[in-house]
């Protein structure tokens, strides 16, 4: 009780002094080491923006961005200590110089932006009273961005007639829409690639960017019309300048470039010329120092030419280590169409994912009006083998609370060109134990646990299909995956675990998103419960339901897709997963009270926004599965290994693993045997800010603060289980909130983290709301220490902690 008294003090203590340094941080001031003597130098350097013609977004955007572009000399080399201290070392001379130097380059950043008539307005004052024998200069930079520029129309005119039509045709596809968008480089610069990708899909194979031209007016109109009256014309000329000023306009015209064009930038009139696609020859076995311009003058050389589809597409191999028909498979493209680079660029790129070569490349040549295609293989390491060792400490397991060293042995086998048809395959050896070494636990052996497992899988390049054949034109990276595995755990003296999992499915990716179908998904489990598990169970029923097991016949679905911000910068993850068993196969009678009805479903997304040095990183997370199974005999729930579980290294991280819910019932907490909780619907919430430390040679040392909400229940009502099913009316009361802070050492091939969290709020806990009293705040939980019994399998009293520390490898998220 002592140690858990001074503890709580030192916490407290902590606690008083974070908020003491936060409020007074700012009050001390900015201490100089290291001035030029006698010189002026610069102590501080700001910028007011004015935000009347901005948004909120807008203005903070463009006030970070600013502060980038100050010379380098008007940067301040502020070094932060202990949080609190601020030291200016080598602070630079001042020059008048630097200031119209970073106006220059502001005013270039605005431009890019589409602000065109922002002014400066620089404030100098000089201190030399503070310290006599130091001349401080601060400057305060005042930017007036005024309105930007905007588009007041997009035109095309184009000599060429097919570039007009295409140019006219796809106008409604252009992001730029008038009176709306900005007059921005990048504007233009999205329309130009815009055009440039539509025409290089219509034949204009040489056509480039620099072929474009774009023309731009901010000229008012008014001011062509001719007038002899010269108070009219400067009347004119006001007003004019008082529109653009108000409302500042500019009309945009897109030509082609001409070969007479005086600029330093190459355009012929074969830029110009739609090409058709010529022969196609494939070399599959090209050498790694293999110079592919001396292949094509040396085509004597190989031994095999396969000529197909009318001659027109050619296979040269010496050694014959690929069948024709993955190449042609992936081939999207034929003699006689006008070349487009989404066909071409396909076909290389979904040659590249099959894996059998590890680098796929291509020289095209021009003959007349067509392009001769030569694509280049070189071919992957057929077959290796590879093995990995792990080691594990497990310092709390789930039954027996013992103390366990594992060592496991992977070996893989891989081979890149099954059968010669590219075809990928895996095999997969595992063997592991646990070892009981501190000789803990109701049995003395040193041998605790045996796993042996085994994997198989095919990987085809096309889409396999019983009643009808799937081209996937449209589709990238297509293959059928087979997958065959089994495994057999023996937990001495608990349980001895058997399953057998065969699956059928196939994969695809379409853009940034990628897809996988299973339509067959077969999955066997059987249990043998020993001495010691059969002792647990009479101590907790709950037990018997968890560790249901059956035959699951399925079809799954899963999705996920990537996609960058809109604004600042950063990265989207989202993904989604269906599981169905027993609605199809059900129908079977012989079948119908023999395998698990269920539906799963789960949602993912996850985004970052990167800022220049930290990191903002947010993670939402959802799922939910019911057994509709009208039997009975599988129990109203999910089957274990499709249920969800909470707690551990990337979920809520005040809990260990498994260790959160079921809703706020409390009958896992106040267990004496058995902990660990599976439940059919989760929700979470986590947040975390990542920033650096410092760092140590290569390895960069980073820190972060986080909040993990959420929790796991079921979805039907179980007598057994009070409050552990989801209620909308108890969210409030059930939802877990952590709160906690992290260090990450970044090797750059891996990232190795250790995260400590607080159980902020514990549904749990009875008293407070649940909410974590600082004034009274312990390190352990005390409240059900005379509830509890010992476990009746090993004798050890069981504790609950108000905190959790975690080890983890990559980033949660």
């Amino acid at each position: 009780m002592n140690i858990s008294r001074k503890a709580n003090s030192l916490f407290r203590a902590i606690i008083f002094i974070l908020v003491t340094c936060c409020c007074f941080s700012a009050c001390i001031p900015v201490k100089v080491k290291d001035w030029p003597t006698g010189k002026p130098f610069l102590y501080d350097s700001k910028i007011e923006l004015k935000k009347d013609n901005l948004s909120k977004d807008e203005a903070k955007l463009l006030a970070a961005n600013l502060a980038n572009y100050w010379v380098d000399s008007m940067r301040l080399p502020l070094v932060q200590k202990y949080f609190i201290i601020k030291k200016l070392i080598h602070p630079p001379v001042f020059d008048s110089t630097n200031i119209l130097k970073s106006e220059k380059f502001m005013n270039s950043y605005l431009n890019s932006e589409g602000y065109y008539q922002a002014s400066f307005t620089d404030s100098i004052s000089i201190d030399s009273t503070t310290n006599p024998t130091q001349k401080r200069v601060s400057i305060v930079l005042q930017v007036d961005p005024h309105r930007p520029v905007v588009i007041d129309s997009l035109g095309y005119a184009f000599k060429d007639t097919t570039l007009q039509k295409v140019a006219m045709a796809g106008y409604k596809k252009s992001n730029i829409i008038q009176h709306k968008t900005r007059f921005t480089k990048e504007a233009v610069a999205n329309e130009l690639d815009r055009l440039v990708v539509s025409y290089r899909n219509i034949g204009y194979y040489k056509l480039t960017r620099n072929n474009l031209i774009a023309e731009v007016d901010t000229t008012d109109a008014a001011l062509l019309k001719l007038t002899l009256d010269p108070f009219e014309q400067a009347l004119k000329m006001a007003q004019t300048a008082a529109r653009r000023k108000e409302n500042p306009s500019a009309v945009i015209i897109i030509k082609q470039r001409e070969p007479t064009d005086t600029l330093l930038v190459n355009s012929s009139k074969e830029d110009f010329v739609q090409y058709k696609i010529g022969k196609v020859n494939f070399f599959p076995e090209t050498r790694l120092n293999e110079i592919p311009d001396s292949t094509l003058l040396h085509l004597n050389q190989f031994t095999d030419t396969f000529p197909l589809r009318n001659r027109y597409v050619s296979i040269y191999s010496r050694e014959r280590k690929f069948v024709p028909r993955p190449m042609l498979e992936h081939l999207y493209f034929r003699h006689g169409d006008l070349y487009q680079d989404s066909s071409f660029f396909k076909t290389i790129n979904n040659l590249n994912a099959i894996g059998s070569w590890q680098q796929v490349d291509y020289i095209n040549r021009i003959q007349g009006d067509s392009l001769n295609t030569n694509i280049f293989m070189i071919p992957a390491i057929k077959q290796n083998i590879t093995t990995d060792l792990e080691g594990s400490w497990n310092t709390g397991d789930f039954i027996s609370s013992s103390n366990m060293f594992g060592l496991a042995v992977n070996l893989t086998y891989r081979n890149r060109n099954v059968w010669r048809r590219a075809i990928q395959s895996i095999t997969n050896l595992r063997t592991g134990v646990e070892l009981n070494i501190a000789n803990t636990g109701l049995s003395n052996n040193l041998l605790q646990t045996l796993q042996i497992a085994g994997s198989h899988s095919y990987s085809f390049p096309r889409f396999i299909t019983p009643f009808f054949k799937i081209r996937g034109r449209k589709l990238d990276a297509v293959s059928t995956v087979l997958t065959v595995n089994g495994s057999y755990t023996d937990r001495k003296d608990y349980f001895r675990l058997r399953s057998y999992v065969a699956n059928w499915g196939y994969e695809w990716k379409k853009g940034n998103a990628n897809w996988q179908f299973r339509p067959v998904n077969f999955e066997l489990y059987s249990l043998d419960t020993l001495r010691l598990l059969d002792t647990a169970m009479k101590y907790n029923p709950y037990l018997t339901k968890a560790f249901n097991t059956g035959k699951v016949i399925s079809q799954q679905l899963n999705y996920n897709v990537t996609f960058p911000n809109s604004h600042i910068p950063g990265s989207n993850y989202l993904r989604f997963a269906f599981e169905e068993s027993g609605a199809i196969v059900g129908l079977i009678k012989p079948l119908h009270d023999k395998i698990y009805n269920y539906v799963r479903f789960e949602g993912e997304y996850i985004k970052h926004y990167d800022f220049r040095k930290t990191q903002f990183a947010m993670r939402a997370f959802a799922g939910a599965g019911v057994n509709y199974g009208s039997t009975g005999k599988f129990g109203l729930t999910l089957p274990f290994f499709k249920q969800f579980i909470a707690g551990g290294p990337n979920s809520m991280r005040a809990w260990n693993l498994r260790q959160l819910g079921l809703g706020s019932n409390l009958q896992s907490d106040t267990s004496s045997s058995f902990r660990d909780r599976y439940g059919d619907m989760q929700l979470e919430l986590n947040l975390e800010y990542r920033y650096p430390i410092f760092a140590l040679g290569s390895v960069k040392v980073n820190g972060a603060l986080f909040t993990d909400i959420g929790n796991v229940w079921n979805i039907k009502k179980d007598p057994d289980l009070p409050n552990a099913e989801f209620n909308i009316n108890r969210l409030g009361k059930d939802v877990a909130i952590a709160l906690g802070t992290g260090v990450r050492m970044d090797f750059s091939y891996v990232v190795l983290r250790i995260d400590f969290g607080v159980k902020l709020k514990d549904p749990a806990r009875l008293e407070n709301g649940g909410w974590m009293s600082i004034k009274n705040f312990t390190w352990r939980n005390e409240e059900f220490a005379d509830v509890i019994p010992p476990n009746p399998i090993t004798g050890k009293q069981l504790y609950r902690n108000n905190y959790a520390f975690q080890l983890g490898i990559g980033l949660p998220f």
